[in-house]
């Protein structure tokens, strides 16, 4: 989710215009997908959830106790309680910073129906409007911008890939840093994975004194984890060409 922070600086319009990458509204679908827990705020409290998200265009569907305070406070009201849905972007993987992004959504929340276990509900939350704030700027979106998006299909399971990278792989990340220009290298910068969707992958360069993040946009976009695995493939063949497959955009 990038990140996901996936906002980032260019050399020229073109190479922005060229870049692929998810729109704010499918960035706030990704996150709110892969999440499994949230805190709602209304009435002046804050109700921690720990549920997992299921986005329905503009309707998320989440899951509580049947006798939770918010369960009680929205089944009193018949128009929707109106909540603040707060949601922090953490990088699955240890690097400096990781708080990717925050992202605060509006809506009216509303009792569903009972769940199979009869322990807990499941509850509506229609979205009016959200913000997603990152490093590299701050996004607002209406709720009709979240139904006409889509969740990235590799939102899920991207703790598990970077993580898998990041541990098992680290070969593989110093080779990709062929395809980036030498002088962001000069320094020997730590090179971790921060982010990554369908269109590329967002790695960390670490230096003491900072860091920076770059894009590697993929040939094409990958649509499941193993199709994920034959994009990072193609651009470990074209490191080993040292010919770049997308110009990486930096942030």
């Amino acid at each position: 989710m990038s990140p996901h922070p996936h906002d980032a600086e260019t050399a020229t319009a073109a190479e922005t215009a060229a870049t692929p990458e998810p729109s704010a509204a499918e960035r706030i679908g990704s996150l709110l997908t892969a999440t499994s827990s949230v805190v709602l705020r209304t009435c002046g409290e804050q109700h921690e959830l720990t549920t997992p998200v299921s986005v329905h265009g503009s309707r998320l569907r989440l899951r509580a106790p049947l006798d939770a305070p918010l369960t009680v406070a929205a089944a009193r009201e018949q128009d929707g309680l109106p909540v603040v849905l707060d949601l922090t972007d953490i990088a699955p993987v240890a690097v400096r910073d990781r708080v990717r992004g925050r992202l605060t959504l509006a809506g009216r929340l509303h009792l569903a129906h009972l769940a199979d276990d009869g322990l807990s509900v499941h509850l509506r939350l229609d979205v009016a409007h959200a913000v997603l704030s990152t490093p590299y700027g701050t996004t607002a979106i209406t709720g009709d911008d979240l139904a006409a998006a889509a969740p990235d299909p590799l939102a899920r399971f991207e703790a598990g890939l970077l993580t898998h990278l990041a541990d098992d792989h680290p070969d593989a990340l110093t080779a990709l840093t062929r395809l980036l220009d030498p002088a962001l290298l000069v320094e020997s910068p730590a090179v971790r994975p921060l982010a990554l969707d369908r269109y590329g992958l967002v790695l960390r360069l670490d230096h003491p004194h900072g860091h920076r993040d770059v894009r590697l946009v993929f040939l094409e976009p990958a649509r499941d984890a193993d199709e994920f695995g034959h994009r990072v493939h193609q651009l470990l063949t074209a490191a080993e060409q040292t010919l770049p497959a997308r110009l990486p955009r930096l942030r």
